[in-house]
């Protein structure tokens, strides 16, 4: 399969640019006192309730009636005698008409409403043991006949609540985020640690399906310093895979890695030019040193390797991380490759990938200081696919010539695509003939359009998994770049290719056009694959996985080596935690 590629860096989401749009500073004190939820009273625990299910049952489908949770107006498609009632239409060309249809619309599902003993409740969130820094779960809405909702049965349909049935306050903050297919995404971001956390949730005054929850624990929040010392039991806890096919593929190419030997050569060989993290997990502490002048973003990597080492033993292992844009290893000789560990993978190189620094701080601070996340997103894809707008649609930097292809194309075709930068940085001499700039919108604005170009920046572009996890089809360049998951992803199935050149976007954006069912249908599967591969705990997984592995293929002692420091935890908690597993093993 080709590599996909495409659309802009770190930053650009929303707005502002990788070199200056991030708020540094992870869980600090004032930000867990800012998103706490205010204290209250929680009452003692009721028995103990059986597991939830694992995944959702298979309903049949109902399309939802009732309020749209943006506007407070009927749904426009509601499922009447096996058809879809649409007023999208209607409005367009009867618009006096359209207060009639939505009341129609709401009638045709008229006793629509989510049954407590059907709706199903289900997902990591529920176990206590799959620690992650914004826990997570599913509701599903069922109907009275056991017929699922497809579509909104309003953002209040389920309300959830979380104590500690031990404390006297709660410190969780709580969000229920209506995906508007029928179900909803509930996370929850502990700032502090319990012996027992209640779970409730209702529809109306009554409890959902086997509701309420009680996770028997200690229950750690993301600051807790408590790693499970048996790895096979957290990679079970976290329901990861046995084994990650891109892993494998990586790997191949270093039967054998010799961390004293590498150790000597590669900043040898790339610590003048490049900027390198050299890392040493050793007795699960982190060390590093680094090389090269531009090692800021030294931060991405370090936050999540504490936040592993938090949660579980690592294996001892030493490695190398390349804090630039491209992959470095591009040797073609198989003989003396070095391993280096990058965030973006190419058809041309033998870098190790892993999920890029965007993707990794996203979960990292899901719920805390980025507003742009794998579970946000989900909760604001823009309207209906029947009421999106037709036009392509794509905003940027200016980091790849293609991309001044695509903005001359929107000027040539403006009814068809709308394309414009943001951001002028690598071509300036050439603003007056692409410009001017336009303002930044939020991210989740682009899905007020059908179509999502995704084209490639510097390298690979790092919004994808967003792009993906929104209900609009995406288009994408075909390129030598790669993330971690690419080569997952199914042309056709998963999104739209076009060339890397341009030439044929036209012609796919025409076939999408013409066949609106299919481009459905694509935009389903690649919202799907975003769902069910780049959730938060996928993330960690993903990581863990990579490490074990790697760490398998060493022939010598990973070693504190010269010049290394400690990078050491956060020690700003505000509620610092009691780890069980330390205390047990000290009285041994």
């Amino acid at each position: 399969m080709v590599s996909p590629g495409g659309a802009p860096r770190a930053g650009e989401k929303g707005g502002a640019s990788r070199e200056g749009g991030l708020a540094w500073g992870a869980h600090t004190k004032r930000e867990a006192q800012r998103l706490r939820l205010p204290p209250f009273s929680a009452p003692a625990p009721p028995p103990a309730q059986p597991a939830a299910p694992a995944a959702p049952p298979r309903l049949p489908r109902v399309a939802a009636p009732g309020a749209s949770a943006r506007a407070g107006l009927p749904s426009a498609a509601a499922r009447a005698g096996g058809r879809f009632l649409r007023c999208s239409p209607v409005r367009a060309a009867l618009p006096m008409l359209w207060p009639l249809c939505l009341a129609l619309a709401a009638a045709a599902g008229g006793a629509g409403r989510p049954s407590a003993e059907r709706s199903a409740v289900w997902g990591p969130g529920l176990r206590a043991q799959a620690a992650l820094p914004a826990r997570y779960f599913y509701v599903q809405a069922v109907d009275a006949a056991g017929q699922r909702f497809t579509s909104s049965p309003g953002e209040n349909a389920f309300q959830v609540k979380i104590t500690a049935p031990d404390e006297q306050f709660t410190r969780v903050g709580v969000q229920v985020l209506d995906r508007k297919d029928g179900s909803f995404l509930v996370r929850y971001r502990m700032y502090a640690s319990y012996q027992n956390l209640k779970i409730e949730v209702k529809t109306g005054d009554k409890h959902v399906a086997q509701s309420p929850y009680i996770l028997k624990g200690p229950i750690y929040h993301e600051n807790c310093d408590c790693p499970q010392e048996d790895s096979s039991a957290w990679l079970e806890e976290m329901n990861c895979p046995h084994t990650i096919p891109q892993i494998q593929r990586d790997l191949a190419n270093f039967p054998t890695v010799d961390p004293d030997k590498i150790a000597k050569e590669i900043p040898q060989r790339f610590g003048q030019r490049q900027s390198l993290c050299h890392y040493t997990i050793k007795d699960n502490e982190v060390y590093i040193k680094t090389y090269g002048e531009h090692v800021g973003f030294r931060i991405f990597m370090d936050a999540i390797l504490l936040s592993l080492t938090r949660k579980v033993k690592m294996p001892d292992v030493e490695f190398f991380v390349n804090l630039g844009d491209w992959p470095l290893e591009k040797r073609k000789s198989p003989q003396n490759l070095h391993p280096i560990f990058s965030w973006c993978g190419s058809n041309e190189s033998k870098d190790i990938v892993m999920p890029t620094y965007d993707l990794t701080d996203s979960v990292l601070e899901t719920m805390g200081r980025v507003s742009l996340d794998m579970m946000s997103v989900q909760a604001n894809t823009g309207p209906s696919w029947e009421d999106k707008n037709t036009t392509a649609f794509w905003r940027g930097r200016d980091s790849r010539k293609e991309r001044l292809e695509l903005v001359k194309l929107s000027r040539k075709y403006p009814e068809t695509i709308d394309a414009a930068f943001t951001n002028f940085f690598f071509f300036k001499h050439d603003e007056s003939l692409y410009g001017p700039i336009v303002k930044h919108i939020s991210f989740f604005d682009f899905f007020k359009y059908k179509y999502q170009i995704n084209i490639d920046g510097t390298v690979a572009a790092y919004r994808l998994p967003y792009l993906l996890a929104g209900n609009s089809v995406v288009l994408k360049q075909d390129s030598i770049y790669y993330e971690h998951f690419y080569n997952e992803l199914q042309p056709w199935k998963h999104y739209i290719p076009f060339k890397s050149d341009l030439s044929d976007l036209l012609e796919k954006l025409q076939w999408a056009k013409e066949h609106d069912e299919e481009a459905k249908n694509i935009a389903k599967s690649g919202q799907e694959f975003a769902r069910n591969h780049l959730m938060g705990d996928h993330i960690f997984c993903y990581y863990f996985k990579l490490f074990q592995e790697y760490a398998s293929l060493q022939v010598s002692e990973p070693k504190i080596r010269d010049g290394m420091e400690k990078v050491p935890q956060p020690d700003d908690d505000l509620f610092p935690c009691t780890c069980h597993r330390k205390k047990a093993k000290d009285e041994l």
